[in-house]
């Protein structure tokens, strides 16, 4: 029943769209009605070029999301359960965590070049954020009587970390990494748009929007990039209700 209301929603706001762009309310050079903009998406999809441009942009998007639960999941553990590195470490996590990953592409364009490792690199930098702070929220919940049996039966911490504290933490993370896939795709995109990347819907983007100024193709491929963050979205939050039905880690997502 949410996916047929969504779709209701959906088709009245298309309707709306048409309607006021078919009345003349809005010059359809600069908003092409959604008829229009959907004809133009139909031939994108069976453009080879077109579709190594979004292939780019999720292959940079999967790549970033496995390094940033890589670094994020680890730190977030050990900051989580070792309270003097998580003071050590609190004023530099705080300084580098407001910052726009936007505003670091011209450094990251110097520090790693303009190929696909600038966008990558920017997108694990705003996805690890959410990661790492819903792992160390999840730990400073967690029972101290989980961790006390363990050390009780002579449990490694090591083997505490990955067999007590990761379990408890595992529906928090994963909300974490809900919320960075977003984040992640956003990033992806933004920096092949800004930067100007060889291949990606960013690129696509930037490209229609100069020259002939073709409007219905920049809305074609927002439409895309809309469409990759909705499945995302939802395919993980399905997921998620599925795994971790019994846990009410959203109620207590932290980012």
């Amino acid at each position: 029943m949410r996916i047929v209301r969504n779709l209701v929603g959906l088709l009245g706001f298309l309707l709306l769209w048409e309607v006021v762009v078919r009345a003349g309310l809005v010059d359809q050079n600069d908003l092409p009605p959604p008829t229009v903009v959907f004809a133009r998406l139909g031939e994108l999809l069976g453009d080879a070029e077109f579709l190594r441009d979004v292939i780019a942009s999720v292959l940079a998007w999967a790549i970033a999301m496995v390094i940033s639960i890589v670094i994020a999941v680890p730190a977030g553990l050990l900051l989580g359960s070792i309270g003097w590195l998580r003071e050590a470490t609190k004023a530099i996590v705080e300084f580098l965590r407001p910052i726009p990953s936007v505003a670091l592409i011209p450094l990251v364009l110097i520090v790693v070049g303009g190929g696909p490792e600038s966008k990558i690199t920017l997108a694990v930098y705003a996805a690890v954020w959410p990661i790492l702070f819903n792992t160390v929220y999840a730990l400073s919940e967690m029972d101290p009587l989980l961790t006390e049996t363990a050390r009780t039966y002579g449990t490694p911490k090591s083997r505490i970390l990955t067999s007590v504290a990761l379990p408890h933490a595992a529906p928090f993370v994963f909300t974490g990494i809900r919320m960075s896939a977003a984040i992640s795709l956003i990033l992806v995109i933004s920096t092949e748009f800004l930067a100007g990347a060889k291949l990606g819907i960013g690129q696509f983007i930037l490209e229609a929007s100069s020259g002939e100024n073709r409007m219905d193709l920049v809305l074609a491929g927002t439409v895309v990039a809309g469409v990759l963050g909705f499945l995302v979205n939802e395919g993980l939050e399905r997921l998620g209700r599925r795994l971790f039905s019994w846990s009410n880690a959203d109620e207590g997502a932290t980012a």
